[in-house]
């Protein structure tokens, strides 16, 4: 069921579906909208209750000026409270796992267990903050289109472009949606966001990163170093995947998450 709900004092895009005694919320990346997953969601409904939601700032959510990682958990909690739910485990992809932290931090007695999903605990190095302040310039001078078209294609493994080509196509088009200031306060959001690496290190629930062997923002190296930083985090390295692999290999993710949950 897809539905509009005020959550966190914002008006929030959200559907709700599957049932069971467990429930997962879903959180979507930059540039992307809760549609990004739809074909994971439907492999899952059968398992458990999936919600998922257009983040403040994109797809036909509202935001504010500035969409901190708190203030998207407090949207998060806002809609979780909307559909009854008192404790859920929490999936968050690239951006969105930044969003479920913060979460996780805010209201730990509300997580069942965190899915970081091509995702990291750490700040923006100086060099990505002046990447994201380069992007928003060019939002602001009409150019998010063509930063869509240039960044989304990156998110997948070039042997899955051909594959994943209508969901490329899919998420491209959907940024049009997206009102380009919300996706300014956004990236001036993850800019701002704090280093969790203290939470990994000693997390207060069980937790999951799930992660690409052919990532174009998560190199192995980079992988590794997570894995040997926390050692209470489960990982898993989904072979033959980019940034996306709830989507280049959903059979194996859900496979995973289902094992998580159990």
């Amino acid at each position: 069921m897809e539905f509009f709900a005020t959550a966190g004092n914002v008006p929030v895009h959200i559907n709700d579906s599957g049932k069971g005694d467990k429930t997962l919320i879903l959180l979507h990346g930059y540039l992307e909208t809760m549609y990004v997953w739809n074909e994971f969601v439907d492999v899952l409904k059968d398992f458990c209750r999936v919600i998922t939601i257009d983040l403040p700032g994109h797809g036909l959510s509202c935001g504010a000026p500035v969409n901190t990682m708190d203030f998207m958990a407090t949207t998060v909690k806002g809609v979780l409270e909307k559909c009854g739910v008192e404790r859920a485990f929490v999936g968050g992809h690239s951006m969105g796992g930044y969003a479920a932290l913060a979460f996780c931090k805010m209201f730990p007695e509300c997580v069942q267990g965190l899915m970081l999903i091509h995702s990291n605990p750490y700040p923006d190095p100086a060099a990505k903050a002046a990447d994201r302040a380069r992007e928003i310039e060019d939002i602001r001078a009409g150019r998010l289109m063509s930063i869509a078209e240039a960044s989304v294609p990156k998110m997948y493994y070039a042997e899955n472009l051909r594959r994943c080509d209508d969901k490329i196509i899919e998420t491209i088009e959907l940024c049009d949606t997206h009102d380009p200031e919300g996706i300014i306060s956004c990236l001036k959001g993850m800019m701002e966001r704090p280093d969790s690496c203290d939470f990994m290190k000693d997390p207060a629930m069980p937790v999951l990163a799930i992660m690409g062997d052919h990532d174009n923002f998560m190199p192995m190296e980079k992988i590794v170093e997570m894995k040997e930083s926390f050692p209470k985090v489960r990982f898993e390295i989904v072979a033959n995947s980019g940034h996306n692999s709830f989507i280049e290999q959903t059979d194996t993710v859900v496979s995973i998450v289902k094992s998580f949950m159990t």
